[in-house]
């Protein structure tokens, strides 16, 4: 990492984990890079606004500036107001949590969601929220990588790794046969499940965006895996394809599903 550009974007992708903010020895000391060359782009970072440090000598931390941007981005896509409404009325008839997620290169990446459990056990995975899906645990990871051939896919899985997600049920783990048997029942059943194996005690089904080819994203329901028990996931089904199937028959309005790959 020698490029200015490369340790700039480092710096901001480290500091999106720790809302919190991180001193500079720690910024430094996690990127590997020279506590001095670290002032310098901490430094330029806060001039331009992207970074705060409200105590003098304490932890840099992000300002919203970033986020706006995304946000501002998002927003002019056209994806929030064309497929929000659509998640909205799932949410309310299922009570569970449902996502969206789109294709992003070589990602997947959660980028929308309504809350139908207004009351109990629910499931808020907001510190995810704009972060890449696992594919080997997630539903939507598995049924997004089950739409693409099979050797990009094991290739993207390999890529981003077979350690489970921190709070999945112990015996998660996964080595690459058993990926390919995940896969395989994925791709027989026509959507994706995830039950403790993402996060301990959720379960979820996800679907792929119907399509010509892979899939552009994909659309899920999560909640606590006591009450979406495997008769729950299969009742809920034709809702979740149903609701896929009419985000596509609308994805013309929105550039970032029509680009996507």
């Amino acid at each position: 990492m020698t490029a200015p550009i490369d340790r700039t974007l480092a710096v901001l992708e480290l500091l999106s984990l720790h809302p919190e903010g991180l001193t500079l020895l720690a910024v430094a000391t996690r990127l590997d890079l020279p506590p001095s060359a670290t002032h310098r782009l901490l430094n330029d970072l806060l001039r331009l606004g992207y970074v705060c440090q409200p105590v003098p000598q304490g932890p840099y931390a992000l300002t919203l500036r970033l986020a706006a941007l995304g946000l501002s981005w998002l927003g002019r896509t056209g994806l929030t107001d064309m497929a929000q409404p659509v998640l909205d009325r799932l949410a309310a008839a299922c009570g569970e949590l449902v996502r969206l997620s789109v294709a992003d290169g070589d990602s997947l990446v959660w980028v929308a969601v309504a809350q139908g459990a207004t009351s109990g056990l629910r499931y808020d995975p907001a510190r995810e929220q704009g972060s890449a899906a696992s594919l080997a645990y997630s539903a939507s990871g598995r049924a997004w990588a089950a739409s693409l051939p099979q050797d990009r896919a094991l290739s993207l899985i390999a890529a981003q790794g077979l350690t489970p997600p921190e709070g999945a049920a112990q015996g998660s783990q996964l080595d690459l046969a058993g990926m390919i048997e995940v896969l395989a029942q994925t791709r027989a059943a026509g959507h994706g499940e995830a039950v403790d194996c993402f996060l301990d005690g959720m379960a979820a089904i996800a679907v792929a965006l119907p399509a010509e080819g892979p899939s552009p994203g994909c659309l899920s329901i999560a909640g606590p895996a006591v009450r979406l028990t495997a008769a729950r996931r299969a009742e809920l089904l034709p809702a979740l394809h149903a609701a896929a199937e009419e985000i596509m028959a609308i994805a013309p309005a929105s550039q970032l599903l029509r680009g996507a790959p």
